[in-house]
């Protein structure tokens, strides 16, 4: 299966340059693992890991990995911290450096790499491509119930009370183009954590952006520890509120 990807990805990177935008923090035990599969699933795509000084070494592994500064440039933060603040230096570097395809996903392979060259096909007719759990095809593993209704629910709600479409908002599994990214600014996003992918893809729909999903199979992790907190559900609400209420302008 992989071989027959890699070769479909082949055929599609003599067209585009794509870099593959991973943030971590303390994500020693999974980052080096990711490294090796995404250089069999897509060769040729090159990797940005942001790491906010993970104090568990994350930036030490990723600096002994083969091939740092040719395919793999490490980022490491030092102001402010956050995933949010993560995908925008990640982003600005992409943009910076020629990019024509950037792609964010998790370091903790809850995004499947096997499901890149599917993202990347699709961002052949898209501006974005939204890996989504919540469409046909497309599934949770290692989730309760409870955990995938009150998902399901918030990307519902987000949904009607923005007027978007799509039925995965909350997804970090994705694709942009060059071009969408260069008219939504991601430094203008002003949310951060994981409201900023809500606030992106209502940025980049009010630009009449194409925005696609292609299934994937989000696999709860199996090693560290998950960064979603209390806080950060109260800061999602606030900021669908917020955009609701205002007037999008530049």
């Amino acid at each position: 299966m992989r071989i027959a990807q890699a070769v479909t990805f082949i055929a599609y990177q003599v067209l585009e340059k794509t870099l593959i935008i991973i943030p971590t923090y303390n994500e020693r035990e999974n980052i080096a693992e990711l490294l090796k599969q995404i250089g069999e699933i897509v060769p040729g795509a090159h990797v940005v890991v942001v790491d906010d000084r993970s104090p568990d070494g994350t930036g030490e592994v990723v600096r002994s990995c083969r091939g740092v500064g040719e395919t793999v440039t490490l980022i490491e933060r030092s102001g402010e911290r956050g995933l949010g603040n993560a995908y925008r230096d990640g982003l600005r570097f992409g943009l910076d450096h020629g990019y024509e395809v950037l792609v964010t996903m998790d370091a903790d392979f809850s995004h499947n790499p096997l499901h890149l060259p599917a993202v990347l096909e699709a961002s052949r007719d898209n501006d974005v491509v939204i890996g989504s759990r919540y469409i046909r095809d497309g599934g949770t593993i290692n989730w309760r119930i409870r955990r995938i209704l009150l998902s399901w629910l918030a990307n519902r709600f987000a949904r009607f009370i923005l007027k978007l479409k799509g039925a995965d908002l909350t997804s970090g599994f994705r694709a942009y183009r060059r071009t969408i990214l260069e008219e939504i600014k991601p430094e203008k996003v002003r949310s951060n954590g994981y409201s900023f992918l809500v606030e992106t893809i209502f940025r980049a729909q009010r630009k009449n952006a194409r925005v696609t999903e292609v299934p994937i199979i989000f696999f709860d992790r199996t090693m560290g520890t998950s960064k979603i907190s209390r806080r950060e559900i109260f800061k999602s609400i606030f900021t669908l509120l917020r955009l609701r209420c205002s007037r999008f302008r530049e």
